[in-house]
């Protein structure tokens, strides 16, 4: 590998990293306003969303030039591939995180529905684990980091059906709580999106170092 190319990843590497920081930055202040009610949080969120696009473009256009300038092979090839794949979810994590906010920021003025601690506490904890454990593989080349992200997949989908079972009886125990039923579905359903996209992120650096693909793979391949 010739020294530019190998400064050139280094430079991508850092700044693939910056974008997570960012992205997980603006997920838990989301995720802490749906949680704590406090609609100043998810305020703070939302100043972050041309900072998180203009990054994205910038890390897609330095990807561009390195395969038009190098023509990585193997390896660094790979990295490019899987560092454009992250890129994109990265930004879609973004918005998804302000989709969450403004959901916040809007059940913040509501009373308060019952729902179970499941819905209120286990799930935002799991997602929250999962970017930062995902970002941590990323970091690290962390193959069984990543796979344990894998893993914690289906449990995020066991709860957030169970959310919508409960909201579900939440509406048809008083309709005056229909607003207030789609907000927190919307909040379920996007944390539910940021799951599958660190899950994404898991299984690309289990491609990076693996060289196999375990997307769509059934679970004795993990």
């Amino acid at each position: 590998m010739s020294l530019h190319l190998q400064r050139d990843l280094d430079a991508i590497k850092k700044e693939i990293l910056q974008l997570g920081n960012l992205v997980e930055s603006v997920i838990n202040l989301a995720i802490r306003a749906l949680v704590n009610r406090e609609a100043e949080l998810a305020q703070q969120a939302l100043v972050y969303e041309d900072q998180i696009n203009q990054k994205e473009v910038y890390i897609e256009e330095e990807c561009l030039k390195i395969l038009a300038l190098h023509q990585p092979v193997a390896v660094d090839l790979r990295f490019i591939v899987v560092v454009l794949k992250v890129n994109n979810d990265l930004e879609r994590m973004g918005d998804i995180a302000q989709n969450i906010a403004k959901r916040a920021a809007y059940l913040a003025t509501q009373s308060p529905v019952p729902v179970s601690q499941e819905v209120i506490s286990e799930l935002p904890e799991m997602v929250r684990t999962m970017v930062r454990k995902s970002l941590d593989a990323l970091v690290s080349l962390d193959v069984e980091l990543a796979r344990s992200v894998i893993g914690m997949d289906d449990r995020v989908d066991d709860i957030n059906r169970k959310t919508f079972s409960e909201v579900k009886s939440i509406f048809e125990r008083d309709i005056r709580h229909t607003d207030v039923a789609i907000s927190l579905l919307s909040s379920s359903r996007y944390m539910e999106r940021i799951a599958d996209l660190s899950t994404n992120i898991a299984e690309d650096v289990v491609f990076m170092v693996e060289g196999h693909v375990v997307r769509h793979k059934t679970g004795n391949r993990l």
